[in-house]
């Protein structure tokens, strides 16, 4: 995977998260296929992830800010 890669929780119905680090892009296709439905597969840093996005209840990606300390 080039480039940055950002940590994203994917949050499905019944409680279950997954953590994931994947690029941008990867991220802007991950919130088209909310939209659409269905299946989507994403290149992670661990390798490709089938997603059935019908069952996603919340991504939570962390933002680019770099953070020093506690605050």
């Amino acid at each position: 995977m080039a480039g940055g890669a950002r940590r994203i929780s994917v949050g499905f119905k019944g409680g279950q998260v997954l953590a994931l680090r994947i690029g941008d892009a990867q991220l802007a296709t991950l919130y088209d296929a909310l939209a659409r439905g269905g299946w989507h597969e994403l290149d992670t840093e661990d390798g490709p992830v089938r997603l059935n996005v019908e069952q996603v209840v919340y991504v939570s990606a962390e933002s680019d800010e770099l953070h020093v300390g506690f605050g």
